[in-house]
């Protein structure tokens, strides 16, 4: 695994550094921001560790300059802000996960399992095999491609495909927060369940329409995806 971390923090750096060799992670360290982000788009990552705070480029404009060239890598980010609203906004930016200073190395270990765990880059265009087919999607799970109604959808997160590919899975059934987290993120947010509902908002923004949002919500229950055309979604 090929993991850049942009992180100007030295022993935070050098914690890492120790960690993924013992890991066996094939770690790249950068302090700059603006050098950070040049670096991500010069080499094959499998996932980006990004500090907020960063001289020459702070790391949510890193992470929107990213998503906005489509590209899909995995992104964690690193912030000392704990507020809702500062979360939010790092995973509405286009983060897959975010991690509190301070944190525990294994705490920021499995959250790099879990957001490369389903991530396979590939870029064969074969639709033969592995793909999921539903009224208005085709999903395939190995080339990682999803076609809505006839055309591509190229800017889908890792987690977004994720969360997209699980629910088409199960169409009507309706999903807690608790269960979407341990079936897609594959471990425990203790509490931050927020998160289910930015990749819910962005998957309706990026495949839904007002009177089709393909992502219904179960008030005081969850989330259930439903094909139906309906005129009084919120």
């Amino acid at each position: 695994m090929r993991v850049l971390v942009i992180e100007d923090n030295e022993s935070v750096a050098s914690m890492l550094e120790m960690f993924f060799i013992k890991e066996g992670i094939e770690g790249e360290f950068i302090a700059d921001g603006l050098e950070g982000y040049n670096r991500c788009k010069s080499g094959e990552w499998d996932a980006l560790i990004i500090d907020w705070m960063l001289p020459s480029m702070d790391g949510m404009t890193i992470c929107r300059k990213i998503r906005e060239e489509k590209n899909s890598v995995p992104i964690i980010m690193l912030t000392a802000k704990d507020s809702e609203s500062d979360q939010v906004l790092g995973l509405e930016m286009g983060a897959d996960d975010y991690v509190t200073k301070p944190f525990s190395p294994l705490t920021l270990m499995a959250r790099i399992k879990a957001v490369t765990r389903r991530y396979r880059p590939n870029h064969q265009d074969s639709m033969e095999n592995g793909t999921l087919k539903t009224k208005h999607f085709q999903i395939n799970k190995d080339t990682r491609e999803v076609i809505l109604n006839g055309g591509s959808v190229p800017n889908l997160t890792p987690k977004e495909f994720d969360l997209l590919y699980y629910f088409a899975q199960h169409p009507k059934q309706v999903f807690s927060r608790e269960q979407l987290l341990e079936h897609v993120w594959g471990y425990e947010f203790y509490g931050d369940e927020r998160t289910v509902d930015v990749h819910i908002k962005r998957l309706r923004k990026k495949v839904g329409t007002p009177n089709q949002p393909f992502f219904h919500t179960v008030w005081g229950v969850g989330y259930k995806f439903d094909e139906v055309v309906t005129l009084h979604e919120n």
